[in-house]
């Protein structure tokens, strides 16, 4: 098998240390971005089939993954967005596709609304959709100083294992791998800080009024077995996107690039084309 040539690196995008995966192989460039509490890691059955085709670009949020935990970033998705704009300047770019899975399904589309001339494409796998922000009441209890350890509670009521289970439908595709990934950045005192901030600071979805103004070109992928973003949101979100097509796959859940990886490749290829 050949070797991939993917480089592993942080990277400073608006003052904030960024760990990024990438392949820049001169052919059309993807960005991929992963959902909440979860890395570039989501994607680690994909990338390898994706960059005989595409140039890759997949980060690790601000407060996920290797990246930083910053207490001094605002946690919103205009602000995700923004960060996924400057890499496409950082890394020089010109149109972009984006894949984006779960919450990472919502910056993409916020991405597309900000820079709609960069972004040619979007695919979303079980994006979220019409989650409401935070109530009044916790926001104004996550300026009590020790509010993260309420936070990281709440986290940790279930351990890794089980958090993997309500993701996938076939549980026997979770491994020590997953385990260990995903357990990564809980590890860390200041991802609780940041997961407080990003209580704080996150807007609520897109409205359907927003969604109907974004034209770009959208394949909306779910799993029917989805227990953590229902398959009735892609549904939804296929009526409201101007120009949506929507696939499900049967006897799937949350985290469908795991268990349909050949399928969703081949999906993406059909989607975006290759010139391979």
């Amino acid at each position: 098998m050949e070797q991939s040539k993917l480089s592993r690196e942080m990277i400073t995008i608006g003052k904030v240390r960024i760990y990024c995966e990438y392949i820049l192989n001169g052919k059309p460039p993807i960005i991929l971005i992963h959902g909440f509490v979860s890395s570039t890691y989501t994607f680690y059955r994909l990338i390898p089939l994706l960059e005989k085709h595409y140039s890759i670009i997949a980060i690790d949020l601000p407060g996920f993954g290797r990246s930083e935990k910053s207490t001094a970033f605002i946690y919103s998705y205009s602000n995700y967005a923004t960060i996924v704009a400057e890499c496409i300047q950082y890394f020089k770019l010109g149109e972009v596709s984006i894949i984006g899975h779960s919450m990472g399904g919502q910056i993409a589309l916020n991405t597309a609304r900000m820079i709609p001339n960069k972004v040619t494409k979007l695919i979303l796998l079980c994006s979220s959709g019409y989650l409401k922000s935070a109530n009044k009441l916790l926001i104004y209890s996550s300026y009590l100083p020790l509010f993260y350890l309420a936070v990281e509670l709440h986290i940790k009521k279930k351990n890794i294992k089980e958090n993997l289970q309500n993701v996938f439908y076939n549980q026997a595709l979770i491994t020590e791998d997953h385990i260990r990934e995903f357990g990564r950045p809980l590890k860390e005192k200041n991802f609780y800080k940041s997961m407080v901030r990003l209580l704080r600071y996150r807007e609520g979805d897109l409205t359907t009024a927003q969604l109907q103004t974004i034209q770009t070109p959208t394949l909306l992928i779910w799993g029917e077995e989805d227990r953590v973003v229902p398959v009735n949101i892609g549904k939804r979100l296929v009526k409201d996107l101007p120009n949506a097509n929507l696939v499900i796959y049967k006897e799937t859940g949350h985290l469908v690039s795991d268990e349909r990886t050949e399928e969703v490749y081949e999906q993406i290829l059909n989607y975006l084309g290759s010139n391979a």
